[in-house]
């Protein structure tokens, strides 16, 4: 199996970041990888401005993961937040569309928990995911999360998280215990 190695994600970075995380949810390149939004969302997934917040945050980390003898500069991203004592947030997670089916989104996700864990004290991790998106919820059941039924409004009429295609976009909450 192909070797990541993990580090904090710079400003530095944003300019590759928007790209992968576009490349792995919108457009014909997403369509390469199964994690494709692309009949969900159009538009941008993520935008600079957006990027740099999060990077800029107290308590707020974006880890990028590069693949030993990749070409590019970043090959997978999440963004890890505490949002309480205890708790985490897991979201903007992707791989490249080319290296999806290695097995790596799950490295990504364990080094999320991980970090999460180590650096804060966080023992539960939640995040969203659009509730049309029935195979990426299986997936992160597989991880151990779990579908809470509680659900979020899509932020309609937002542009910077994509132009809808559908009128019934919402967000469910997932749930895992870590550490």
């Amino acid at each position: 199996m192909p070797t990541l190695t993990f580090r904090r994600a710079t400003e530095d970075d944003v300019a590759d970041l928007v790209d992968l995380v576009t490349s792995a949810y919108r457009g014909d390149s997403s369509r390469q990888g199964w994690t494709t939004e692309a009949d969900l969302l159009e538009g941008q997934r993520i935008d600079a401005v957006l990027l740099l917040a999060d990077l800029r945050a107290p308590d707020s980390v974006v880890l990028a993961a590069h693949l030993d003898g990749s070409d590019h500069a970043v090959d997978g991203c999440v963004h890890v937040r505490r949002t309480g004592p205890t708790t985490g947030y897991l979201g903007m997670f992707c791989v490249r569309p080319s290296g999806q089916g290695q097995g790596l989104g799950k490295e990504i996700i364990a080094e999320a928990e991980r970090f999460m864990a180590a650096e804060w004290g966080v023992t539960t991790v939640e995040m969203t995911v659009l509730d049309a998106r029935t195979e990426l919820l299986a997936f992160y059941e597989r991880r151990g999360y779990t579908r809470t039924g509680e659900h979020k409004a899509f932020p309609y009429g937002d542009e910077r998280f994509g132009l809808p295609q559908r009128d019934d976009l919402r967000m469910e909450i997932l749930r895992k215990t870590v550490g």
